[in-house]
């Protein structure tokens, strides 16, 4: 092991086991960090100059550790033997299948590896649980690693991840709290101690906080479904002000005023998506209707159906301002991933809005920075006309209509009396973030339909 204190290793290289690597292995140089992964296509672009994944401020961090103290390997049965401490980042999609299909977390990659732990380990060692779990999950990763008898330990712990794409790298260097769950043993509370020291390189000891294993878990699902919870109350709040002529930036702006509410996560638009908010949103509900708590399942089921709701009312809102019909019409879509400054499409509101305008039969001219791969993979096999193209500028021409789904920063900045000039008459603007400039675009000669704000419309 050379040098290095302890060696690390996180088994899955994607949207949480790669920057959250890079973090470490930038900040702990007298760890060795190695991520491994059964893709070999995904850990040949790790090692390459175009990562997987696009996240501001990530190519640099693993540029300066890669080779020194980060590496990225398909071995994964020797990294296992090798390693201290496993950080377990693996997939835990939504099942589709058998009991709790559409609901419950599919657990069969967390079982798989913690069986490829066991039979790999012959030393003691610290698992992290990174992915994201239903409350209990560590008791089943306890009884599978510790069955039979090779006289190996392992102490489980829950170190949730609460980066937010596109922000990832920062969330994780400057983070709100670092979450760690242990069990209440000399073991644990040692285990604990040591997966403290490694964050303690670069994160403030009061911002580190310890619980029991059960809370940490379920702490997650809880924080995901509360931000979920205040986008679909907004969301609900918007559809009330486009009847009324009230404006829902007025209004969020006014109750963000309010200590006891706060202003973060009160921007009216067209929906929540990612890979997150509605999979540990369905998985909270699976598990409160598992033990019998259906009024509070039923609860938290609404916040995804006004979530629903409101992708379906903007494509409706669509038809009905385009004299009722798109059928034929051009419309271009600005932005494709679920936010801004990541590639990510998982669950992105775009996939849904522009399912039902193809439904419609619309022609759809698609454009995004860092996302059109995803697109087309995300839309293949879909009957209708559907155009992708990176230049905005070239995405417009004859178009009736844009309708934007990602507020990126350059879609602002963007020559729109230009744009006018390149579409259809009379032209829309479906701005699904309230991310332009209505006026502006008005005045222009744009008809302008914001989220949760009075349509601007021209009659003459």
């Amino acid at each position: 092991m050379g040098d290095f204190v302890k060696k690390i290793v996180c088994i899955g290289a994607g949207y949480v086991g790669g920057p959250t690597m890079a973090v470490i292995a930038h900040h702990c140089p007298d760890y060795r960090v190695t991520v491994v992964d059964i893709s070999r296509e995904k850990i040949a672009l790790w090692n390459s100059e175009q990562l997987p994944i696009y996240e501001p401020g990530l190519y640099d961090r693993v540029a300066k550790s890669r080779g020194r103290n980060l590496f990225f390997s398909t071995e994964i049965d020797k990294e296992i033997d090798e390693a201290d401490i496993i950080f377990v980042t693996v997939n835990t999609p939504t099942k589709t299948f058998g009991e709790g299909a559409g609901r419950a977390v599919d657990l069969q990659f967390i079982e798989q590896t913690a069986r490829r732990i066991k039979e790999n380990s012959r030393s003691d060692k610290i698992v992290v649980e990174k992915s994201t779990i239903p409350v209990r999950a560590a008791e089943t990763l306890r009884r599978i690693l510790h069955s039979g008898d090779n006289g190996v330990h392992f102490e489980i712990l829950s170190n949730p991840e609460f980066m937010a794409e596109g922000t990832a790298i920062r969330d994780m260097e400057e983070p709100d709290r670092i979450l760690i769950g242990s069990m209440d043993t000399p073991s644990g509370r040692q285990a604990r101690d040591e997966l403290t020291r490694i964050y303690g390189h670069w994160v403030p000891q009061e911002r580190v906080l310890t619980t029991n294993l059960w809370s940490s878990e379920l702490s997650k699902l809880v924080a995901n479904a509360f931000l979920a919870q205040r986008i679909s109350s907004i969301n609900s709040i918007s559809a009330l002000c486009e009847l009324t002529e009230a404006d829902v930036a007025q209004v969020g702006h006014a109750i963000g005023m309010d200590s006891r509410i706060g202003a973060k996560f009160l921007s009216a638009g067209v929906g929540f998506g990612g890979s997150c908010f509605r999979k540990d949103l369905l998985n909270l509900i699976y598990l409160c209707e598992h033990y019998g708590l259906h009024p509070v399942a039923e609860f938290w089921q609404k916040v995804v159906d006004i979530n629903d709701f409101q992708m379906q009312r903007f494509v409706q809102r669509m038809v009905t301002a385009m004299f009722n019909s798109v059928v034929g019409k051009k419309i271009a879509i600005f932005g494709f991933a679920f936010k801004p400054d990541t590639g990510d499409t998982r669950d992105a509101p775009a996939i849904h809005i522009c399912r039902a305008l193809l439904e419609e039969r619309a022609w759809l001219s698609i454009s995004d920075p860092h996302a059109i791969l995803n697109a087309q993979k995300d839309l293949e096999g879909l009957p209708g006309e559907i155009d992708y193209v990176e230049d905005p500028y070239e995405a417009v021409k004859g178009a009736h209509a844009i309708a934007l789904l990602t507020e990126w920063k350059q879609y602002r900045d963007l020559d729109y009396r230009e744009i006018f000039d390149r579409m259809e008459k009379p032209a829309f603007i479906f701005d699904g973030r309230n991310h332009l400039d209505h006026d502006a675009l008005f005045d222009i000669g744009f008809n302008v339909y914001g989220v949760g704000k009075p349509a601007r419309e021209h009659f003459d």
